[in-house]
């Protein structure tokens, strides 16, 4: 291997190690690195001459991303011997790096994260650059682990307890005046003036032990009382359980790795975290939200199309065609990340309350510190609005968020076909309506794409971008570009009725509203799904949406999948009443107070009578298995038609669209954890309701062969020892 290490030793005794892997754009701790590292770690131990050691990265603005995450996804499966060996590793390693004689100091330009930040916890200071994207953080329990190489352990005794669980617990970074206040970094000062304040540190400590001090008792019991440490934790698991449920146990371990170890001494406190990191290590959560992070980088790679093969036109100004809540938002994305936009609506009070919309979603951030007045201000200076459509004359990209009607939409498709430019591209924001079908009202069908964008805008991932029969690669290389400018994750879809995400959610909302007309409550249906791991469930969805909204959808859906597709008379006789849902104050429920809570709605009671079929109880086993195979089937079927190419789109996708949990691996990564053969059982018991639960041929053979979507990958991995 090519050395990911060089170690100077200045002429007034100061060592330089800095770390930069070759081939790599960030360094991450893998076993070869480890490996030179402690026998870097070996020689300076050794040392009397060094007067202080200073750690830093040779990748500008980019100090360590963590531990190799294919070595991790490896121990999640790997042998109870292998994960002790694998934790250990980093520990034995921090702790000789705490020990070196003399005064050892990191310099932080730019991220910091997992196993980095264990690193540096085990040195006697820290520097932070004042680059806005320096930060440091734990990150470990969003990819369902713990800190494992000493973090639970040497964080509460550097910044206290408090702080320690919040940034262990939520995985959030901590950046520049806060990591000073909570005494993470010693200061935070300009990239070019790291290294001499860093010298400045080593040449402070000359004068006196006080550095050893502070490492002696940075070792030693935190001396909590029994009391304190009852009411502390009680209340930050209380916490937790609220915002976690039981689904991810990562962040109540790591809870109760600190617990349990920091009223020992650190070299105790750490072998509780040793043993706790490697139970964590192997649960099927954890394997399976590491396999998340990386269907995400494959879908990053790839898209649906390969954008080094098909050369995006360069987008310098945008248009939008709508001031609503969604167009709005998408006027918001772009000029959030710098690009000009211009926003156009029928009436200025529309525009008006566009521009407050937009106003509002930075004045969020602002509130909590995420964003400032200077960008603000930026943004706002970036939307320019009209009512007449001329202003979208000089705009590279032109995207149509107007109503869900196929006859206003190609209506207004003519009337842009006057002011484009020749060469500019036009996007609809529809979320149903066949893409190839409008283009033959576009002003030029290769030029016409779809561009979805998933409601809000501003916390929403995800954009479908569906390429219809004639779109050109060039134009979706250059949506995807441009989703991807704006910080969207896209993923290029095949038009077909529903496009993949509503294609595959309908089923589930629609097999919820049929159960509830066969007697099953709508809290039993929305607790099931709820249990299963999704943020609402379904009944409650629909309410959210938009009765109008959900049930035009259906609609669309049943007309294209006649011989499988449900349609729901409960929804039309809503929409008849006026019952929208959330945002006409009643639908399924009634929504009551200024906050709008959902409350029972006796007046939904007579509407249910009349359309049902039957009263049943219902055990949850059904419930659950109705509503996620409904859904899991259409998705098999969208992959075996080639709607999205990779199994990594289909769960991406949903994941980022609809919430679907995590924790599970996705849609189809659920199904390799179940056992295609299971998942084929299961859809069996249910095939005399419709051919909805009739298995796909794919998912047949699957079943039969053994196959996955997703191989299991341990017989191919890299050395963990």
């Amino acid at each position: 291997m090519v050395s990911a290490f060089q170690l100077e030793v200045t002429e007034d005794g100061i060592g330089l190690l800095t770390f930069d892997v070759p081939g790599q754009k960030v360094n991450t701790l893998s076993a070869p690195v480890f490996a030179e590292l402690s026998e870097i770690v070996t020689k300076l131990e050794g040392r009397r001459d060094l007067r202080g050691l200073i750690v830093r990265s040779g990748k500008a603005g980019q100090f360590i991303a963590g531990a190799d995450l294919g070595e991790l996804s490896v121990l999640s499966l790997a042998t109870p011997a292998e994960v002790e060996r694998g934790v250990r590793r980093g520990h034995d390693l921090f702790e000789r790096f705490s020990q070196l004689p003399f005064l050892t100091v990191a310099v932080v330009d730019g991220h910091c994260m997992g196993g980095g930040t264990e690193l540096i916890l085990s040195l006697d200071q820290r520097l932070l650059s004042d680059n806005s994207k320096a930060g440091i953080a734990l990150p470990e329990v969003k990819i369902g682990i713990i800190p494992g190489w000493g973090g639970t352990q040497r964080l509460p005794r550097l910044i206290g307890v408090h702080h320690a669980i919040r940034m262990i617990t939520t995985g959030d970074t901590v950046r520049g005046a806060e990591a000073v206040a909570l005494g993470l970094v010693f200061d935070v000062v300009p990239t070019d003036q790291l290294m001499s304040e860093a010298r400045r540190l080593i040449d402070m400590a000359q004068n006196d032990d006080d550095w050893k001090k502070i490492r002696e008792r940075r070792r030693q019991p935190l001396g909590m009382t029994a009391d304190q440490v009852a009411f502390t934790f009680s209340i930050a698991e209380g916490y937790i359980r609220s915002k976690t449920g039981s689904q991810y146990p990562a962040p109540l371990m790591a809870l109760k790795a600190i617990r349990e170890g920091i009223n020992l001494p650190l070299s105790e406190g750490l072998k509780v975290e040793q043993k706790i990191s490697a139970e964590i290590m192997q649960s099927p959560t954890a394997a399976n939200l590491i396999s998340i992070f990386f269907k995400g980088n494959a879908v990053d790679r790839d898209p649906g199309i390969d954008l080094r093969a098909h050369r995006p036109k360069d987008v310098a100004r945008v248009g939008i065609l709508g001031a609503g809540l969604m167009g709005a938002g998408i006027a918001t994305a772009h000029a959030r990340r710098g690009i000009p936009a211009a926003m156009v609506d029928t009436e200025n009070e529309r525009i008006e309350a566009g521009l407050k919309a937009a106003a509002k979603v930075v004045q969020g951030r602002i509130a909590i510190g995420r964003a400032t007045t200077d960008e603000l201000v930026g943004m706002m200076a970036l939307l320019s609005t009209s009512t007449s459509h001329s202003i979208f004359a000089d705009c590279d990209v032109v995207i149509e968020a107007v109503p869900e009607n196929e006859q206003l939409k190609t209506k207004i498709f003519g009337q842009l076909a006057q002011v484009m430019r020749p060469d500019a591209i036009l996007a609809s924001n529809t979320s149903t309506i066949s893409i190839t079908r409008m283009a033959k009202s576009a002003p030029a069908a290769d030029r016409f794409v779809g561009m979805h964008f998933f409601s809000p805008v501003d916390r929403m991932a995800l954009v479908e971008v569906i390429r219809g029969d004639q779109t050109s690669d060039e134009t979706v290389a250059t949506i995807v570009t441009l989703a991807k400018r704006i910080g969207k994750t896209p993923i290029v879809i095949k038009d077909c009725p529903g496009f993949l995400v509503n294609r595959l959610l309908m089923p589930y909302m629609a097999e919820a509203v049929l159960m509830l007309t066969e007697g099953a409550s709508m809290d039993m249906i929305d607790k099931a799904a709820t249990r299963f791991g999704m943020p609402v469930g379904p009944i409650a969805l629909q309410d959210m949406v938009g009765i109008d909204v959900s049930c035009f959808a259906g609609d669309v859906l049943v007309n294209a999948y006649s011989d499988r597709a449900v349609p729901s008379l409960i929804l039309r006789e809503l929409v008849k009443c006026g019952r929208l849902g959330k945002k006409t104050g009643s639908g399924f429920r009634r929504y009551v107070g200024p906050k709008g809570k959902p409350a029972p709605d006796p007046d939904f009671d007579p509407i249910l009578a009349k359309l049902q079929s039957e009263v049943r109880s219902f055990a949850e086993e059904e419930i659950t298995d109705r509503l996620f195979l409904a859904m899991l089937l259409e998705g098999v079927r969208a992959l075996e038609e080639g709607i999205v190419h990779e199994p990594a789109h289909v769960d991406m996708a949903m994941i980022l669209g609809t919430g679907f949990p995590p924790h599970r691996g996705g849609l189809l990564g659920w199904c390799d954890n179940e056992g295609a053969a299971t998942i084929v059982e299961r859809a069996a018991k249910y095939e005399s309701l419709g051919l909805r639960f009739k298995s796909p041929e794919m998912l047949i053979q699957m079943a039969t062969s053994g196959e996955r979507f997703y191989p299991q990958s341990i017989a191919t991995a890299k050395t963990i020892d």
